[in-house]
């Protein structure tokens, strides 16, 4: 399993829409068979700043992802709210199994 964690800055004023956006593709990406979750986190100290954690049963899932009408809206949506361009780091899975999704 592929695990990607996103950092995300979003400007001060649209961390409410970006909540709400960011919400709704996690909700629908949940309901792709590619992902085995989808996790969104706001950091405490400074709530301007989030962390996706997005785990793929397969290796081609994250493209599939990318190429959902949900992820493009979302994409779209929040391009203007960002702080400066998000980033992303790959992981490798190592508990709980893999078989467990």
């Amino acid at each position: 399993m592929l695990v990607v964690h996103v950092f995300i800055h979003v400007k001060q004023d649209q961390v409410k829409p970006f909540i709400e956006a960011t919400l709704e593709n996690a909700r629908q990406s949940l309901l792709e068979p590619g992902v085995a979750r989808f996790d969104v986190c706001q950091q405490q100290d400074d709530p301007t700043r989030f962390v996706l954690v997005e785990a793929y049963k397969t290796p081609e899932a994250p493209t599939a992802h990318k190429e959902t009408a949900h992820y493009q809206k979302w994409r779209d949506t929040v391009a203007e709210m960002m702080e400066q361009p998000r980033t992303s780091i790959k992981y490798s899975n190592l508990h709980p199994d893999d078989s467990a999704f």
